[in-house]
C-alpha cells in the first residue's frame, strides 16, 4: 500500500514526488510508532518536540531529514518459525503473543536482509534443518542477522543455531552463496539458552573474514557480529559533522570525548584537533576504539576505560583542563557526578549529542545555571518512522573569572546514583527491540536488586501485606541482565 506526498523544501532536499510506503504489519511491529504521518508531518512532529524542549535557548533550525527515509537500517534481525502445517515463516518476534508477526520485507531494514531471509526459507527444508520451536525447545535454526556496511557495500551473515551441531554446514553456506555472491562473510553463532536472546558466545567463520568493513567520515571501522556501530551511518555522519562544526576546532584544542563508545565521533575530531581523549566504562569498547585508531593511523587519540565523571573530576582536581568537551550519553543522560565534574573542570566549549531531547533539557538546565549558554542547536531525523529525535548543542562558557559552585540534588535530575547509568523506559526498550521481550518495572527491579543496585521502595513493594509479586522468569532476568550490562550497571 502507498501514498503520495509532495516533499517540502524544509527538510534541505529538493522538490520531489514520493510514493509513501505503509507497512501492513505496523501496528503489530514495536519498530515504526509513526507510520500513521506522511514523513514532512514526521519531521514537522520532532521539530515541535525540540522546540518544546529546548527553544528557551533560543531559535532553532528545522530538523534535517532524509532524502529517502526508508531501508536504512544496516542491521536486520529476522525471526524464523513454523506454522501448524509445517510450513516455514519469518518475520517479527512478537513476546507478548509468543508468535512471529509474519512479513517478507520491513520499509526501514535493508533490503538484503528480506532476500536472504527468503532465500533460506527455501533452503532450510531441502537441507532437512528444522527451525527452532521456543515451546518445546526442539529445532535447530533460530534466527538471522544480516549487517550492510553501507559505503563499501560489504555484506554479513549470522546464522543462529540452536545447537553446536551444524548438519551440512559446508553445504548449505555454498548454496547461500550461490543465491547471494554478494556476501562478505558467514558466521555461525551456538544460542544453546531457552531465552529469546539473538546471539550466543560460540562463534565459527564458515566464509570469509568473519567480520565487515565500513567507512564513516572517510575513516575505516571494522565491524563483527557483536559490534555496537550506528544503524543509520548516513545521517550519523550528518549528525558528527555537525557536532565537529560546532566544536570550531583549529587543531591545537585537547578535546575530551565522553561516553566515546568505540572512538567514532573522537576519531573523526581527530584530523581537527590537537589531541583527543576518549573515555568509556566498558573495556571492550575501549579494546575496538584503540584497535579501530590503529588500523586507521590515528595517532593523536588515546582511549581510557573509566567512568567519565570520576575521570574529569580526577582532571580538574589535577589541574588539567581541556577545550573542548564532546559529550553523547546514552538516553537517560548524564548523571550527577559528571556534571558535577564538567563545572569543576569547565571546558571552554561543550558539544551535546543526545538522543533523547527531554533528558538534554534537564541536562542543559544545569549546565546553564553552572556558566554556560547555549548557542547553537540542531535536530537530525536518525530515526525515521519513529518517535526518536536527536539534537547536537553548543555550549559555550561565559566570560566570567570566578568558579562557579553549583549544588546538584537528586531533586533536579531525579535519578539515583544507581538509576543513573539507564531508566527503566530505556532498558525496557532495550530488551524489547533485541529480544522481543516485554518486561515490567517489576522485574526490572528484582533484577537490579540481585544486582546490589538500591532501587527506590515503590518499585519492590508489595500493595499490601499479604500480596505475592510475580518472579521474574529466567528468560526475562537472562534479558534485563544484558540489558544491565549493556548501559554498564553492571560488569
Amino acid at each position: 500500500m502507498k501514498r503520495t506526498y509532495i516533499r517540502p523544501a524544509e527538510t534541505h532536499q529538493s522538490q520531489l514526488t514520493e510514493e509513501q510506503e505503509i507497512c501492513p504489519i505496523y501496528k503489530k511491529c514495536s519498530g515504526c510508532q509513526m507510520q500513521n504521518l506522511p514523513y514532512p508531518d514526521q519531521l514537522r512532529w520532532k521539530q515541535s518536540q525540540v522546540k518544546k524542549l529546548l527553544g528557551r535557548y533560543g531559535s532553532i533550525p528545522f530538523i534535517i531529514g532524509m532524502a529517502h527515509p526508508y531501508h536504512y537500517r544496516n542491521k536486520v534481525q529476522v525471526a524464523f518459525g513454523r506454522t501448524r502445517a509445517g510450513k516455514t515463516v519469518t518475520g517479527i518476534w512478537q513476546s507478548k503473543e509468543q508468535r512471529i508477526a509474519i512479513t517478507d520485507s520491513c520499509m526501514i531494514e535493508d533490503r538484503a536482509g528480506a532476500e536472504i531471509a527468503a532465500t533460506l526459507r527455501r533452503l532450510l527444508p531441502a537441507f532437512k534443518l528444522a527451525v527452532w520451536d521456543p515451546r518445546t525447545g526442539q529445532g535447530f535454526f533460530r534466527h538471522l542477522l544480516v549487517r550492510r556496511a553501507v559505503k563499501t557495500g560489504q555484506l554479513m551473515v549470522v546464522l543462529v543455531g540452536a545447537t553446536p551441531v551444524f548438519p551440512q554446514k559446508a553445504a548449505l553456506t555454498k548454496a547461500l552463496l550461490k543465491a547471494h555472491p554478494d556476501i562478505t562473510t558467514v558466521v555461525f553463532v551456538v544460542n544453546d539458552q531457552p531465552t529469546n536472546l539473538l546471539l550466543g558466545q560460540r562463534e565459527e567463520v564458515l566464509y570469509g573474514p568473519g567480520y565487515i568493513e565500513d567507512q564513516l567520515c572517510e575513516l575505516t571501522f571494522r565491524i563483527s557480529p557483536r559490534s555496537f556501530y550506528q544503524v543509520n551511518p548516513t545521517q550519523t555522519e550528518i549528525l558528527y559533522q555537525k557536532a565537529i562544526q560546532f566544536a570550531g576546532l583549529t587543531g591545537t584544542e585537547t578535546v575530551i570525548d565522553a561516553y566515546c563508545g568505540i572512538g567514532t565521533i573522537g576519531m573523526c575530531a581527530a584530523a581537527h584537533a590537537g589531541q583527543v581523549i576518549g573515555v568509556e566504562s566498558n573495556p571492550a569498547a575501549v579494546r575496538d576504539a584503540r584497535e579501530n585508531a590503529r588500523r586507521n593511523g590515528v595517532k593523536n587519540i588515546q582511549f581510557t576505560a573509566a567512568d567519565a565523571g570520576r575521570y574529569l573530576t580526577e582532571m580538574a582536581e589535577s589541574g588539567l583542563k581541556a577545550d573542548v568537551l564532546l559529550m553523547d550519553p546514552p538516553r537517560a543522560g548524564s548523571d550527577r557526578r559528571f556534571l558535577s565534574a564538567v563545572l569543576k573542570m569547565q571546558p571552554g566549549r561543550i558539544v551535546y549529542i543526545s538522543c533523547n531531547p527531554e533528558t538534554q533539557a534537564r541536562d542543559l538546565a544545569v549546565l546553564v545555571r553552572g556558566g554556560y549558554q547555549v548557542k547553537k542547536i540542531q535536530p537530525v531525523d536518525m530515526f525515521p518512522w519513529t518517535h526518536h529525535v536527536e539534537t547536537v548543542c553548543l555550549l559555550s562558557k561565559l566570560n566570567t573569572k570566578q568558579h562557579i559552585e553549583v549544588e546538584l540534588n537528586l531533586d533536579e535530575l531525579d535519578l539515583t546514583s544507581a538509576e543513573s547509568k539507564a531508566t527503566y523506559e530505556e532498558i525496557k526498550e532495550y530488551v524489547l527491540e533485541h529480544t522481543g521481550l516485554k518486561v515490567s518495572h517489576l522485574y526490572i527491579a528484582q533484577v537490579k536488586q540481585k544486582y546490589g543496585i538500591i532501587e527506590r521502595e515503590n518499585y519492590n513493594k508489595p500493595k499490601s501485606e499479604n500480596s505475592r509479586q510475580p518472579k521474574c522468569p529466567p528468560e526475562k532476568e537472562a534479558a534485563i541482565t544484558e540489558a544491565l550490562k549493556y548501559f554498564g550497571m553492571i560488569p
